[in-house]
């Protein structure tokens, strides 16, 4: 079977992969989807690296949002194959995902007692899913996943997309992260890039966009479902 790992970012959990997970698991893959508890980047890290050592043979490391900082550092196991950045950070050595925002946040947020941030709810749906249903949206926002300040703000110490072959599914609508920084990101992987007319949830909103990516990617290294 040909393997894909899907790694989630801030403010959400691995259930909004759902229906990225269905395409591609009807298309023949054998998908797995890493839960980040979010309190630091080498306890995410952490946990990619568990699924990682679950797989039996070659994977597809794919990472959404602050996910792609998760993925730079763990994709440089053995077991992985490349990298699919999808609107997601590509950090380099010493970079964190606040600095490549230029030390500001990405969006309206509010920092808890215990130093966890939270995405104001009444903006989560138009800085967010704002190609998302209305009620989808809304319950986005009052499900959210606050993920630990520290987390945005670790350098990372390791950068997989040095050594492996990179894909960046670039979304042009995107309120979270500009589309021009995406497109720098990728250009320094040197990434094969797509684009899609989207908002940052796109992997909720364009999910078939988002498992075609994924799908040329996995053929160009793991090769196609058997």
């Amino acid at each position: 079977m040909q393997n894909i790992v899907l790694v989630h970012g801030a403010w959400v959990d691995g259930a909004s992969w759902q229906s990225v997970y269905r395409i591609l698991d009807q298309r023949g893959y054998a998908v797995s989807i890493v839960q980040n508890p979010l309190t630091s980047l080498e306890d995410d890290v952490a946990a990619a690296r568990r699924v990682l050592d679950r797989q039996s043979g070659p994977a597809l490391l794919v990472g959404h949002s602050y996910g792609g900082a998760v993925i730079t550092h763990a994709g440089v196991a053995d077991n992985v194959a490349g990298l699919v950045y999808v609107a997601a950070f590509v950090p380099d050595i010493g970079e964190s995902v606040t600095s490549l925002l230029g030390g500001g946040p990405a969006a309206p947020l509010q920092l808890s007692q215990d130093n966890f941030l939270f995405f104001d709810t009444g903006r989560f749906p138009q800085a967010f899913a704002h190609d998302c249903g209305p009620s989808q949206a809304a319950f986005l926002a009052a499900s959210q996943v606050p993920i630990a300040a520290r987390a945005l703000g670790t350098p990372l110490s390791q950068a997989a997309w040095k050594s492996r072959p990179c894909f960046y599914l670039l979304t042009t609508d995107d309120r979270i992260i500009p589309p021009l920084v995406q497109r720098q990101m990728a250009s320094r992987a040197r990434a094969e890039l797509w684009e899609v007319a989207a908002s940052h949830a796109v992997h909720i909103s364009r999910p078939m966009a988002v498992a075609d990516a994924i799908d040329q990617a996995a053929r160009n290294t793991i090769g196609r479902p058997r």
